[in-house]
């Protein structure tokens, strides 16, 4: 017996049906029949006979049923290994950024790369800065995305695209066509701020500081988002990179960037001395690309 025989036999004992059986092997009901018809004359009696529109198996079938059963068994180690050298030549791609980028930025340049390498397994996860770094030491992650520099030895740390810091405002806060908000006019007002230190301006964060009247902060939160959401929410205003300022406008906010300008950075981080596979070389050409074009408008 042939495997192509032992296959017909299996799915007619599972379905019991000659159309049935063709659609799942995918195959001509004809070409079932046929092999069918093959391999019961190199065995020598039949193995299935019609009974009602059914083909039901012979007591000869249903004791080769045992064994069938066993080959497949011994198939799936090969399966398994066809899988595994599938992976071996298509990695899984893992990538892994700052919140802000992998809500907005990342999922864009993700669905691109897509068309390009349609079989490329692809993860992608959430993470500050601190854990960006110890997934590529630990070789979990193959491309970080930040909008600070770790300043880490074993890390290679490119800049890729560059923004500016915006503040956010409850609608009509801002006048009509107003270009951008001088630091001083914050002096007095309700603001949202983040709980610890904020790595992206500790330049501004001193000028914030020095406003006389203070700024009254009266809640403070973990993250750029969860402030233009307090902001949505009536709470004041706030100060936020570029990509968690991005569509802040048509959910009614009124964004400009501070003057004078408060550039921020988006970096690519890799591991040193480590070679990036075509699809992270691809993605990350699609990423400068799609940031470059956010930013830009």
């Amino acid at each position: 017996m042939r495997l192509r025989h032992i296959e017909v036999i299996q799915a007619l004992l599972q379905t019991g049906h000659l159309g049935t059986a063709a659609e799942w092997l995918q195959l001509p009901v004809a070409e079932v029949e046929s092999v069918l018809r093959d391999a019961e004359g190199q065995l020598g009696f039949m193995l299935f006979s019609s009974v009602r529109g059914r083909l039901q198996a012979t007591r000869e079938a249903r004791q080769l049923q045992v064994e069938i059963a066993h080959v497949y068994q011994a198939l799936e180690p090969v399966q398994r290994l066809a899988d595994s050298l599938k992976q071996y030549l298509a990695p899984p791609l893992r990538v892994i950024g700052t919140p802000p980028l992998a809500q907005q930025l990342l999922p864009h340049s993700i669905a691109a790369l897509r068309r390009r390498f349609p079989d490329a397994p692809c993860t992608l996860l959430s993470q500050p800065t601190r854990e960006i770094v110890r997934s590529l030491l630990l070789r979990e992650s193959d491309l970080g995305l930040s909008l600070h520099d770790p300043e880490h030895a074993d890390v290679d740390c490119q800049v890729i695209a560059q923004g500016k810091l915006q503040l956010l405002a409850p609608h009509g806060w801002l006048q009509p066509k107003q270009k951008y908000v001088s630091v001083q006019d914050l002096a007095g007002q309700s603001m949202v701020g983040l709980d610890g230190h904020d790595p992206l301006s500790p330049a501004l964060e001193s000028k914030l500081q020095a406003l006389r009247p203070a700024l009254v902060i009266q809640t403070r939160v973990q993250t750029h988002q969860m402030m233009r959401s307090m902001v949505e929410a009536g709470e004041g205003l706030a100060i936020v990179d570029p990509f968690t300022a991005l569509g802040a406008k048509s959910s009614g906010l009124d964004v400009c960037p501070l003057a004078p300008a408060v550039p921020v950075s988006l970096y690519a981080l890799t591991l040193k001395n480590a070679e990036p596979s075509p699809a992270v070389q691809a993605l990350l050409a699609i990423i400068t690309e799609q940031a470059v074009a956010m930013l830009s408008s």
